[in-house]
């Protein structure tokens, strides 16, 4: 099942729950913050306030969340069927991207979000990417922890050429392993940190030993010229994932930064069933996973407490400031 952003109604529940767990006013959807939002990885320590004053800056930007911007990446991209192949066509182009309300970055993107669109498809499917280049400079496509034929791998000067700007690749291979994996930019020193990257998931063909779960949440963790994100997003503007009592969740985590995050879920240990898109033999339950730049994680989370429940990175300096809470932060929010 495919994790979908709830729109109104979900929010009005948020608000709700939020009450009725002793939050008072604490998820007003429109609220703005009273404070200047974070300027990103190089905006991370502000000046020392009175205690009231840094309550009321940390309160306003709790009240603002889930904050309202412009674009939503990491949704489904839906495939053409062409003489049996699936064909999915990414246009790469610079874009202004709104990580928190009224804060846009220069970013390079994959159909215009960050991250780009999802790719789901059945192992064992032969897959046919189009990639269309419209940025200022040359760039390719990887898809990382796939096994593709070497003239596939993406990597300029290696496999192929540079795609210039104004030029298009296409990519084909058959689908395998099954698995959490990834498609970025293999070019420049910049290009995955602004924006060119997004979640290529391969399922079993036989999947009777797949869990079975409410929700399958991508959650890609990012740093670099965007600042410090989830999905392209900066808390108070990330996406909260919204869990009846009862239900299982389970959670991709995809790291495409430059450094360490280490994920950490209050209240609802999470039980760690692959690495790299492999499936784990001895699967392990963990509250912090610690995700390095390349790796991926699934982790299955039973939502047996009602309550918010904070997800962040526990680099405190990432999720943390003066100001509030920034940067990588969400919430699980599990419905009674």
């Amino acid at each position: 099942m495919h994790h979908r952003v709830r729109k109104a109604g979900t929010l009005v529940a948020v608000v709700a729950l939020a009450v009725a767990v002793g939050f008072g006013g604490g998820f007003l959807i429109g609220r703005t913050p009273t404070v200047p939002l974070a300027a990103g990885p190089a905006v991370i320590h502000a000046a020392p306030a009175a205690h009231e004053e840094m309550d009321q800056a940390h309160e306003a930007r709790v009240k603002a969340f889930p904050a309202k911007t412009a674009g939503l990446g990491a949704q489904p991209l839906q495939a053409r069927l062409v003489g049996g192949v699936k064909v999915f066509e990414v246009t790469a182009r610079e874009v202004q991207w709104e990580v928190e309300p009224g804060v846009k970055r220069t970013a390079f993107a994959y159909n215009g979000v960050v991250p780009g669109p999802t790719i789901r498809v059945t192992e064992g499917d032969r897959v046919r990417v189009v990639l269309r280049n419209q940025l200022p400079e040359s760039t390719s496509i990887h898809f990382h922890g796939l096994i593709t034929p070497n003239a596939m791998d993406g990597v300029p000067f290696i496999t192929q050429p540079p795609v210039k700007p104004g030029q298009s690749f296409t990519y084909e291979f058959v689908a395998r392993p099954a698995g959490t994996h990834m498609y970025h930019s293999h070019h420049g020193p910049d290009q995955i940190t602004k924006g060119l990257l997004g979640a290529f998931i391969v399922a079993p063909r036989d999947r009777s030993k797949e869990p079975r779960v409410a929700a399958d949440v991508v959650l890609i963790v990012n740093d670099g010229p965007l600042g410090y994100t989830l999905n392209g997003k900066s808390f108070p503007a990330t996406q909260p994932i919204v869990v009846k009592l009862g239900q299982r969740i389970r959670i991709r985590y995809m790291n495409e930064g430059q450094i360490i995050h280490p994920m950490h879920l209050h209240g609802l240990p999470g039980l760690v069933i692959a690495k790299d898109g492999h499936r784990l033999a001895q699967p392990y339950t963990a509250d912090t996973v610690n995700v390095a730049p390349g790796e991926r994680y699934d982790v299955l989370v039973a939502a047996n407490q009602p309550g918010v429940w904070a997800l962040h990175c526990h680099i405190l300096s990432h999720a943390e400031s003066a100001e509030g809470m920034h940067g990588m932060v969400t919430a699980v929010i599990v419905q009674k």
